[in-house]
């Protein structure tokens, strides 16, 4: 991963290779990106369901320092603030300290399995600082009396609380500058329980599903803890026939938790496929997981206004040979991507990923880990027999900044992201993040390597005619 420090109180000897060492980590990651979009024309890949929002500004926040091997480095330490699409207004904390977070990146709801909250023992721990301190605890004087302190305020509250996220999520040795503050990061982090991972706000099970025309293909199961889901059906399969149906096989508009929905596909339809969505509104479980495709900093929720949600669902159909219905989700455990196939068909299905060919067979189910780098971006569509083409894409971020780059950590505590705060004293994170100047400073980047090798180069064939 490429490290963003936040400008250190004393300048060390080190900075001049830190900066050339991030020059050269954004032209690769530039490089990787480029590659990525020439393959959008493939159709946009879809997230695991839930909400989907824009990322804002570092909107309460107080300062804390990272210490670590090179010096003191000064964040702004609180909340961010994110727009739904579609509608509401989430607050979340970082969960990456030394990652910038990127500005309006597009963020997405996803399981802590997609994240480094899935390796971290400490994830269940973040969700009980979120559920006991601020914004879910909006009374700053209760909060301090359990704190020790006379008083907080809600800037106070909000670096307190992000201080102790980080002293777990990203093992570092971090401290809130203000005295209030430190003495509430330090309650949390001792008082901290284990909580399981809260469910998602919206999703459909299984997201993919396959068979013969002329039959209900499906269940599709709606986990929601909206009161209800609007149901949208494929319109680009309405021509032929196809309907959204439920267990009793009438058209459905509306479902709730639970909900079985089918795709009542005509026996005379062509081979094909179609998709269906669903939507609400609800507010998003605190401690639920928001990750970003361009890199942008790791999010973990901390509150939600009422708020749209969405999840889809795809089906495929054919009358004869393979019928595969295909799903993907990243698996940190296993640093990659989890390729899901169920082929309904008659006949085996066969597709190569990466160099390696994988073949599902006929009624069987299959699920294949593609292995990924750290910070790899990925983007690649699997075609059907029927023609139709899967688009998979994104990034695997499986780990923080600290543990990418090997930080050592002198305690419990973990910094606060070195964006969220900025590169410099009183710097906001949101505005450390990726600019129209990338592409320079990667230009920049591979000049600098260029004269490095050829001086190099140089100096070696000079030693070689002295000897």
């Amino acid at each position: 991963m490429c490290a963003s420090y936040a400008a250190p109180f004393t300048r060390s000897r080190g900075a001049g290779r830190r900066t050339a060492a991030l020059l050269v980590c954004g032209l690769a990651a530039a490089g990787v990106m480029t590659a990525a979009g020439s393959a959008a024309a493939a159709g946009t890949p879809r997230s695991q369901g839930g909400a989907t929002a824009t990322i804002g500004s570092l909107k309460t926040y107080g300062t804390a320092v990272i210490h670590d091997k090179d010096g003191d480095y000064q964040v702004s330490a609180g909340l961010f603030q994110m727009f739904v699409d579609g509608g509401g207004m989430l607050q979340t904390y970082s969960v990456d300290l030394r990652n910038p977070t990127q500005k309006d990146a597009k963020y997405h709801e996803t399981p802590w399995s997609g994240t480094s909250l899935g390796t971290d023992r400490n994830a269940g721990r973040i969700r009980w600082i979120l559920q006991n301190s601020y914004p879910q605890v909006n009374d700053l004087a209760a909060l301090a009396a359990k704190a020790g302190v006379k008083s907080l305020t809600e800037q106070d509250a909000a670096a307190g609380t992000q201080v102790a996220i980080w002293r777990y999520s990203d093992g570092a040795h971090v401290d809130a500058v203000d005295p209030q503050a430190e003495k509430l990061a330090d309650y949390l982090q001792h008082g901290a329980g284990d909580l399981p991972e809260p469910e998602a706000s919206l999703t459909l099970d299984p997201p993919a599903v396959s068979g013969r025309p002329g039959k209900r293909l499906g269940p599709v199961t709606v986990h929601t803890d909206a009161s209800s889901v609007t149901v949208t059906p494929p319109a680009d399969a309405a021509a032929d026939g196809v309907r959204i149906v439920g267990g009793d096989g009438k058209p459905v508009t509306s479902a709730r938790d639970g909900s079985r929905l089918f795709f009542d596909v005509p026996e005379d339809a062509a081979a094909g496929g179609a998709e269906l969505t669903v939507q609400a509104s609800t507010t998003v479980p605190v401690g639920r997981a928001f990750t970003s495709d361009s890199r942008s900093q790791t999010q973990i929720l901390a509150g939600s206004s009422e708020s749209t949600v969405a999840a889809t669902a795809t089906a495929a159909w054919a009358a004869e040979g393979a019928i595969p219905a295909l799903s993907a989700a990243k698996d940190c455990a296993r640093n990659g991507l989890d390729i899901t196939a169920v082929n309904k068909g008659d006949m085996a299905f066969t597709f190569e990923l990466l160099g390696t060919e994988h073949t599902i067979p006929a009624g069987a189910s299959r699920t294949v880990t593609i292995p990924l780098q750290e910070d790899q971006a990925y983007d690649f569509t699997i075609t059907t027999p029927s023609g139709r083409g899967q688009r998979f894409a994104g990034v695997l971020d499986c780990r923080t900044e600290g543990a990418a780059i090997g930080t050592t950590t002198q305690t419990l505590s973990a910094p606060s992201p070195a964006t969220v705060g900025g590169t410099a004293p009183g710097t906001n994170l949101a505005d450390t993040g990726g600019t129209s100047t990338t592409p320079l400073i990667a230009a920049i980047g591979l000049s600098l390597l260029v004269l490095g090798a050829t001086a190099l180069s140089i100096v070696h064939k000079k030693r070689t005619t002295q000897n």
